[in-house]
Order: C-alpha cells, then sequence, then structure tokens
C-alpha cells in the first residue's frame, strides 16, 4: 500500500463513492448509505491496502480538495510524508483491531481522523477500516443556520458566534471583522441572551454539541 506521493493532477479527481449493485434506496444498506451522505462528517471505508470502498459526500469533497488527503486510481493517498508515517501506524493498529485517533496537518491545514476497523474477530486482522473526518468547523453543520434562526440572531451574530467557535477572542473577533471590540462584547452579550447561555463557553459548547449534518447544496438552499 503506497501511502504518500507528491500531491498532482491525479489527486484532484472526485473520488466515487462504492455502494454494492445490490443495494437500492429502500434496502438497509442502501438507507445507511444515504444517512451516511447526510452527515457533515467525512467517512470512507477502505481495505487494509488503502483501496476506497465507499465515501461519503464530505469525504468526496475533502478528497477533491486535495489538502491532505487524496485519492489515485480509487486508492487513498495521504499527500504529507510526515503524515503518511502517522497514518500508516495507526492503519496497522486498525487492522490488528484497534480504534485510532491521529492528527494529520498540511500547508496550514489540519483535522483529526478516528480509524475504526469493522468485522473485528479474534485473531482476524481487519480488511475494513472505516475513516471518519473532523469537519473543518462547527458552523459548517448543516444545522448551524437553524440554530441562529431559532433564537432569532442576526446575520452579523451569526457571524460573531461562527468566529467564537473557532476559539477566536473578543479582539481577535473584533479585528477580523473591523469592529471595534466594545461592539463584539455587545454582540456577545445578545448572543448569550437570546440563547438563554450563561456565557461563552456554555454558548459554545451548545453548539458544538448539535447534530453533525451535512449543509444543503448551494442549488438546494431554499
Amino acid at each position: 500500500m503506497t501511502l504518500y506521493a507528491q500531491p498532482n493532477a491525479a489527486f484532484l479527481e472526485v473520488a466515487p463513492s462504492f455502494p454494492p449493485d445490490e443495494t437500492s434506496a429502500d434496502s438497509a444498506p442502501g438507507l445507511l448509505m444515504l444517512l451516511v451522505d447526510e452527515l457533515a462528517h467525512g467517512v470512507l471505508v477502505v481495505t487494509a491496502q488503502g483501496r476506497i470502498l465507499h465515501a461519503n459526500q464530505a469525504a468526496r469533497r475533502e478528497l477533491d480538495r486535495a489538502a491532505v488527503l487524496g485519492v489515485e486510481r480509487g486508492e487513498l493517498r495521504v499527500l504529507m510524508p510526515a503524515d503518511a508515517k502517522i497514518f500508516q501506524g495507526a492503519m496497522g493498529k486498525a487492522i490488528a483491531g484497534k480504534r485510532g485517533l491521529i492528527r494529520l496537518a498540511a500547508e496550514g491545514v489540519d483535522f483529526t481522523l478516528a480509524l475504526v476497523p469493522l468485522q473485528r474477530q479474534a485473531g482476524i486482522s481487519c480488511d475494513r477500516i472505516a475513516l471518519v473526518l473532523s469537519r473543518l468547523g462547527v458552523s459548517e453543520s448543516g444545522v448551524f443556520g437553524a440554530f441562529a434562526r431559532n433564537h432569532g440572531l442576526t446575520h452579523t451574530e451569526e457571524q460573531v458566534l461562527a468566529l467564537l467557535c473557532r476559539c477566536l477572542s473578543t479582539p481577535e473577533i473584533a479585528i477580523q471583522m473591523k469592529v471595534a471590540v466594545s461592539t463584539v462584547r455587545s454582540h456577545v452579550r445578545s448572543l448569550c441572551a437570546k440563547t438563554a447561555s450563561s456565557g461563552v463557553r456554555e454558548l459554545v459548547n451548545r453548539v458544538a454539541i448539535l447534530p453533525p449534518i451535512a449543509p444543503l447544496p448551494l442549488g438546494q438552499i431554499h
């Protein structure tokens, strides 16, 4: 299994999905695939050799972006050598039936990747590994907008909340939004009041536990 290769045009292809031919939209496997496609987290199922058996929509977007992971001829590729070494070690443990959690980073982009062995049996190597990618930001959840609407947040308050969820401080938010620190503090007070939160920590925690549903494609947003 070749896990590392230099980024090139081959990595920019969209990773295909590989549902079994016998599945249909109303079958149990088909329904599960439809459900996984609605997740904001990228989910891949790969063999021990790195061949991609299935990739949901979020995972295909990440592979198409080719910032940390890529795909070539249906096989998963890790784009940075340091990441490849970490990933290969975690894959070895997953094949042996052990779950793993690793952090990959490249060109200022980083995310956490969970490796979950499937079809685990004592004494037998696992040849099906699920890879679950962290989403880039809590605000990317498809229900983040619903949370904002349900609490009557303004567009500016929604922006401030998204930045708070990225762990930016009040002065950092003020710089990014090009407003006074006092203005940001006013928005934060309004956010806490509208969401009945005791402070920023509780507010951010409430957003962090929102269901990880992927946002609708642009053409489907009403």
